[in-house]
């Protein structure tokens, strides 16, 4: 008898593994914010960036580069799509969060009534958690928030793609980095540039290059002591 006992005892030994194999614990779905832009004529004609509540996301990006058509002697760029995981800072995503419930979930109207508009581009917010989900698209919104969000969404876009052009000419013309991060130095200051961290390895790539001028390194570095501060 209890040898038998023995036995099934170490039967629900060796099956217990596989049994909790079975039952995995389902990770919590975060919640997620998207914005949508599309506009041709840019260099960045359509770009989609998503956010997760715990700061994660992704930048999509259609790119008709601008970069090697000044005659600088750098290779244009070919056409490309770019697919990166970002992360924001905490900051940043409280807000943008904070604005979605409060316009519940984008199950607002957004776009402007008003006639003879100029183009700035379809846009289009959209939730998705368990909380809720909605969306709206839009040329122009009258709406307050909806507009202090699009130019968080725009200023972050901005730094990426400030981040692709620096790489670029870091890597095939150095002089033309000079007015690029003052570009982006300039932006930033003014807001129209937002999360230098989603750029940081450029950065700190050409902050410890001695082949760049000096004055574009101590750019370089005074944007990763914004990062590290934030």
């Amino acid at each position: 008898m209890k040898a038998a006992v023995r036995i099934a005892l170490g039967a629900m030994l060796t099956l217990s593994p596989v049994l909790f194999a079975q039952a995995p614990v389902a990770a919590a779905i975060q919640p997620v914010i998207s914005f949508q832009f599309e506009r041709t004529g840019l260099p960045v004609p359509k770009f989609t960036i998503k956010v997760e509540e715990n700061g994660s996301g992704t930048y999509q990006a259609d790119v008709i580069p601008g970069v090697g058509d000044s005659g600088s002697g750098a290779p244009a760029e070919a056409t490309q799509h770019v697919n990166r995981a970002i992360t924001l800072t905490p900051a940043t995503v409280a807000e943008m969060f904070k604005t979605a419930r409060a316009l519940k979930y984008f199950s607002v109207q957004c776009d402007s009534k008003a006639k003879n508009i100029a183009n700035t581009g379809a846009k289009t917010l959209s939730y998705s958690g368990a909380d809720g989900h909605g969306s709206c698209s839009y040329n122009y919104s009258e709406n307050k928030d909806i507009t202090s969000l699009t130019n968080t969404f725009l200023a972050i876009a901005f730094t990426l793609d400030e981040g692709r052009r620096l790489a670029f000419l870091h890597r095939f013309d150095r002089l033309g980095l000079d007015a690029e991060i003052n570009t982006l130095a300039d932006q930033a200051k003014s807001g129209g540039a937002l999360e230098l961290g989603t750029i940081a390895p450029t950065l700190s790539s050409i902050a410890s290059d001695d082949q760049v001028m000096e004055r574009v390194r101590v750019r370089a570095s005074r944007m990763l002591e914004q990062v590290k501060a934030q």
